[in-house]
């Protein structure tokens, strides 16, 4: 049940971006054993001024490509299990769409159930197993 915000400079094609999302999603279904229908992304694309960022920042440098993905999970993830999901991702987005591993950032916010609503009103850590299922 994460969610995802991919952010990245306008100009990207619809092929591109879908490509960009999938290969994001396929590394959570294997690494965060994510089911693979659970799926919550959103894509922003932004101006040239509207996202600044530094280009040589950690092993830079950052081209116009520079994709920042946020997740926010329901549950903690141990360090080994992000570790492998950063790798993985930066391998798929390297295969497709073609991005460089130095353009990618990932940004991981572990959360409570208590913090998330998946529909009609109810606060996530109050459904059963059931329940969850069919949200």
């Amino acid at each position: 049940m994460p969610y995802v915000r991919i952010d990245v400079l306008k100009g990207k094609s619809p092929q591109y971006l879908r490509a960009l999302a999938d290969s994001v999603h396929q590394a959570m279904v294997e690494c965060f054993a994510v089911p693979p229908a659970d799926r919550f992304q959103l894509i922003h694309q932004h101006e040239p001024g509207e996202m600044i960022f530094d280009r040589d920042y950690a092993d830079g440098p950052r081209s116009d490509d520079f994709a920042l993905v946020a997740i926010q999970t329901g549950k903690p993830r141990a360090a080994e299990t992000k570790a492998a999901l950063y790798a993985r991702m930066a391998e798929r987005l390297s295969a497709s769409p073609g991005l460089s591993p130095a353009d990618l950032m990932v940004v991981i916010s572990d959360g409570e159930m208590d913090n998330w609503s998946f529909s009609h009103g109810r606060m996530a850590s109050t459904l059963s197993a059931e329940e969850l299922q069919r949200c």
